[in-house]
């Protein structure tokens, strides 16, 4: 019964898989306001339901990781070492996704980059997640507060962890748009790596004499 269930889940991500890179490649070629949801199915060969029912927003098809995105700073906030500080690994967990030219970070290659930017929809629902990124990542600091500061007023918690996500958010913002404009303007991933270094320990440097206290 096991073995069924696994079979059968690992046909579904398959299936969401070829969804998904069908309607990049549609978009890409394309551009997304100008591709159908019938298009996609085709491309596909799937029904036209069975795309909706894995991606109920046709912006998910392009940004099918959203989850992740969202949730990565929280996480790492979450998962960080005993001793560790928020800030510290916040700025280890980036160094970790520009060393690795990874998508959360802004290293999408210039089609997808120039995908998006083109498309007023995607562009939107980038800022959108953003919104939502700092979102759960001021819940994870009010969380970490709360641990570190047991009988602090909870107004006061919360209204400090949401100042500190804005900060924080507002310089993860930054380094992605950074990444992405590099991106655009044909910068190869070693290259886009070697300008960000410096600018992130400048950014960082900057949110640690912000947030020092």
């Amino acid at each position: 019964m096991s073995s069924e269930l696994g079979l059968r889940e690992s046909k579904k991500q398959e299936t969401r898989q070829l969804i998904s890179d069908c309607a990049t490649r549609l978009f890409i070629e394309q551009g997304f306001e100008q591709t159908t949801i019938t298009e996609i199915a085709h491309a596909a060969r799937v029904a036209k339901k069975t795309v909706t029912n894995y991606f109920p927003r046709k912006e998910d098809l392009a940004l099918d990781h959203h989850e992740a995105f969202t949730g990565a700073l929280a996480r790492t906030v979450a998962g960080r070492e005993p001793d560790e500080a928020p800030l510290s690994a916040l700025e280890r967990a980036f160094r970790t996704t520009l060393a690795e030219h990874s998508p959360v970070a802004g290293f999408t290659g210039v089609e997808f980059a120039r995908m998006v930017a083109d498309s007023p929809t995607l562009t939107a629902r980038v800022r959108e997640l953003h919104d939502l990124r700092e979102e759960a990542l001021a819940e994870a600091l009010l969380a970490a507060d709360q641990d570190s500061a047991a009988g602090a007023p909870a107004g006061d918690q919360d209204i400090a962890s949401r100042a500190a996500a804005a900060q924080i958010a507002a310089a993860d913002r930054l380094l992605f748009r950074r990444i992405q404009e590099l991106t655009l303007a044909g910068h190869t991933d070693a290259e886009i790596e070697a300008t960000l270094v410096p600018e992130t320990d400048h950014v960082f440097g900057l949110l640690a004499a912000a947030l020092r206290t």
